[in-house]
């Protein structure tokens, strides 16, 4: 069931402190199908984990529903980061916000689990916000300064 290319991804994934796949992202690297529930996301966690990597945020922003869940599992433990889903076509950068937001809290201190969760409100009143801009056009951007302007 592993790709072929099986072991230069657990020595990737060994050397980083956290991954943070997408549903596709994750399926490509097990090579299966995306997650469509929350048990599936949390076994495709731990198949990373099982891979090498320290510690998972599987993020679940491509499936339907009410709300928005993530999941971060490190070393036997697994919380559940949920907010509601807002219906907006700007979600343009949102990964790339959570792993900078995550990374910045890490600098300031703070354990993983706490910056993962403080990243993820972050990102997820960013995404409410989007649409108060109006740039370019197609998928737009989630409003990085939301709490200033």
């Amino acid at each position: 069931m592993l790709r072929a290319d099986a072991a230069h991804l657990r020595s990737l994934l060994s050397r980083v402190r956290l991954v943070t796949p997408n549903l596709p992202e994750a399926a490509a690297l097990l090579d299966i199908a995306p997650a469509c529930d929350d048990d599936e996301m949390q076994a495709q966690a731990e198949k990373l984990l099982a891979l090498g990597a320290i510690a998972v945020l599987i993020k679940g922003g491509h499936r339907s529903g009410p709300e928005s869940v993530d999941f971060l599992v490190e070393g036997g433990r697994c919380q559940r980061l949920a907010a509601p889903r807002v219906a907006t076509k700007n979600t343009h950068g949102t990964g790339c916000t959570l792993s900078s937001a995550i990374a910045a809290g890490l600098a300031q201190g703070l354990s993983l689990e706490a910056a993962a969760g403080q990243a993820k409100e972050y990102v997820s009143a960013a995404v409410a916000a989007a649409d108060r801009l109006v740039v370019g056009s197609g998928r737009g951007p989630l409003h990085h300064f939301h709490a200033w302007w």
